[in-house]
């Protein structure tokens, strides 16, 4: 029987390693992620959020992946990320996601644990295991793309330990997105995580609740390490797959200004990838680990 999501997660955890999170804007994008997945035998989340979905439909989502993961025997989950509403969470259970990321984080916090709890409710109604993530604290950013001016980052919506534990306690979910000093995209702010308040978080929550880090793009390779140390499981990357695959399609088409062939000018975009999510993999100590 294959090994469910939530176990790896609680592999990860208590190994030291890190589940990375790959968003996946097109097919070249995928094709890219699970190639890097299939070669270094890592198990690996692809992302899709609204926007994402609306682009390949989330029926077509779980089919490709679920096709792409039983082709190359890797363990491919895909997950709805950033659902900012249950009735979108909901729709991508029925079109058959196994992982929810329902994120309600701009809503007071009595509304946040309402709508994730009557997801993970629903989720749990399912015959089939689904992981359900909830998001607490306040990112700087929403937007995975290269940010121009500088982000100021505030302590004060930094996720408390004893709200998450609260908020896991009241809703159930699997996994946790907090905000300890990360935000969305690249820019020239550096990311300055709070590895105290990642290990505060690891400390009072269950072991059956994972730690998420968003907005990974950018953050450098020691900082990822000692996230991972402090108690993270996943990993979202999104900014530097995009930016490595917009850069070399732009090449190609410089180089190539009279093809009219669209695989053989995406064609070295779908290697940037594979290789920025190989380098990855590698970073987070997933490699051999499916």
């Amino acid at each position: 029987m294959p090994i469910s999501l939530n176990n790896y997660l609680r592999r990860a955890t208590a190994e030291h390693w890190a589940i990375p999170h790959f968003n996946a804007c097109n097919l070249e994008q995928l094709r890219g992620i699970v190639a890097a997945a299939a070669a270094l035998r890592s198990p690996v989340m692809i992302g899709t959020s609204e926007g994402e979905r609306a682009i390949f439909t989330p029926e077509a989502a779980v089919a490709m992946v679920r096709i792409y993961s039983e082709k190359f025997n890797v363990p491919l989950f895909l997950n709805a990320d950033h659902t900012h509403s249950v009735a979108l969470a909901k729709a991508a259970i029925d079109a058959g996601y196994g992982s929810i990321h329902i994120d309600l984080s701009k809503l007071p916090f009595a509304e946040n644990v309402a709508g994730v709890a009557e997801v993970v409710r629903y989720a749990r109604r399912q015959k089939r295991e689904i992981s359900v993530e909830g998001e607490l604290g306040a990112l700087a950013t929403d937007s995975s793309t290269v940010l121009k001016g500088k982000v100021k980052i505030d302590p004060a919506s930094f996720t408390s330990p004893e709200l998450a534990l609260e908020f896991a306690h009241k809703t159930g979910i699997d996994r946790l997105a907090p905000a300890v000093g990360n935000y969305h995209g690249m820019s020239p702010t550096k990311k300055n995580l709070d590895f105290k308040l990642i290990k505060e978080l690891r400390a009072k929550l269950r072991a059956n609740v994972a730690l998420v880090l968003h907005g990974g793009s950018g953050s450098g390779e020691a900082a990822f390490k000692k996230a991972i140390m402090a108690g993270i499981a996943n990993v979202h990357i999104s900014t530097e797959l995009r930016v490595a695959y917009t850069k070399a399609l732009r090449e190609t088409i410089k180089k190539n200004p009279d093809e009219v062939v669209p695989y053989k000018l995406t064609g070295p975009s779908v290697e940037a990838v594979q290789k920025k999510a190989a380098e990855f993999i590698k970073l987070f100590g997933a490699r051999g680990k499916a």
